[in-house]
């Protein structure tokens, strides 16, 4: 561990002096590139400088410890002796978490579908209840929300929703939440006031550069249609809708939220990549399944990965065994503790298996 620290900690200098050099700050793409490079490394780096001092430390006490030292002066080395340990195995631990492999996909951003499933109109109030929620934590994470493509249901709510969330690590954070998440409540429609069981289903998708999927103009078929509101009534009399069609694998993304057809093709375009990568992955990772399924999980659609209880105020997070009671709190978008823990526990499993 300390030879692959140390060669970390080497790369990290002379990236120091890369973006000093004339040349590389006169290039956008190195520039941009060592910084986030540099950027990537500086967690650990910085521990392990910590690490060496508190080892130096460690070992300068140890001498004294071995000295004649009068009573008060032996206590007192003695308890630095056993601050300085405690602090080691804190450092130790944090550097392991850290050298653990990075998803390359974590710091992207992410393209999110939310769709109302069991549950018909509640199921659509519940994936809009989801949007919102996740509209929310996306605030308090500086990040920005772009609205894709969404198909709202007679009374509010969301058939189908598709947005953009823009910030750095969005998917590391966000990618748990594919899944099926439960909710139970008494629906606004109910009038015996019994509680029903809904669900609506979340996919997590990292946002597919074009360098990384290509898409081919004689592989798609580009449909525009005019955009419809809830219900299906239209909304405008231009075709500014679009629907794009990827004639290999017959993967669809539409767009009709922009007013402008190139925009929408375009919003398009990026849901058809992301969807292409994100079926390019699964496929890919199901040939391993066997051996690196993961205690988490990031990909399985079909997977009730949660529950919503709002008459006990109650959120269970079923692959982590996780129960918070405040469920208004979560619904306004504070899941930082779940997505914490969701974290701790992947690299948890990813230290189980020696990763």
């Amino acid at each position: 561990m300390l030879d692959r620290l140390q060669s970390l900690a080497d790369r990290y200098e002379k990236l120091s002096e890369l973006l000093c050099d004339p040349d590389v700050a006169s290039d956008t793409k190195k520039l941009r590139d060592y910084s986030k490079e540099q950027s990537d490394l500086q967690p650990a780096y910085e521990a392990y400088t910590e690490y060496k001092q508190v080892i130096e430390e460690l070992d300068a006490a140890k001498v004294m410890q071995a000295e004649k030292l009068d009573d008060e002066m032996r206590e007192m080395v003695k308890m630095e002796i056993e601050d300085l340990t405690t602090r080691q195995q804190v450092l130790e631990e944090t550097i392991r978490v850290l050298l653990l492999p990075k998803d390359p996909n974590d710091d992207k951003n992410v393209i999110v579908e939310i769709r109302g499933a069991a549950g018909g109109d509640e199921a659509a109030l519940f994936a809009a209840d989801l949007y919102r929620m996740y509209s929310r934590y996306a605030d308090t994470q500086g990040w920005k929300v772009d609205i894709m493509d969404v198909n709202e249901s007679d009374l509010g709510g969301f058939k189908e929703i598709i947005f953009m969330i823009n910030g750095r690590g969005a998917y590391s954070k966000m990618k748990f939440e594919s899944g099926a998440h439960r909710v139970q409540r008494i629906p606004s429609t109910e009038s015996g006031g019994r509680i029903h069981t809904s669900t609506s289903t979340v996919a997590v998708m990292p946002e597919a550069e074009e360098v990384d999927i290509e898409i081919l103009d004689k592989d798609i078929r580009v449909d525009t249609f005019c955009s419809s509101g809830a219900g299906g009534q239209s909304v405008n009399t231009t075709k500014s809708a679009v629907r794009v069609t990827h004639i290999p694998t017959g993967i669809v993304a539409t767009c009709q939220d922009g007013k402008s057809q190139n925009s929408n093709k375009e919003k398009a375009l990026q849901v058809l990549r992301a969807r292409i990568s994100d079926m390019m992955r699964q496929e890919e990772e199901a040939k391993y399944a066997g051996e690196r399924k993961s205690k988490v999980g990031t990909g399985d659609r079909s997977e009730r990965i949660r529950t919503y209880n709002f008459p006990q105020s109650r959120v269970t997070d079923h692959r982590i065994g996780l129960t918070l009671h405040k469920l208004d709190q979560v619904m306004n978008g504070e899941i930082e503790e779940i997505v914490s823990a969701l974290t701790i526990a992947e690299q948890a499993d990813m230290m189980e298996k020696g990763e």
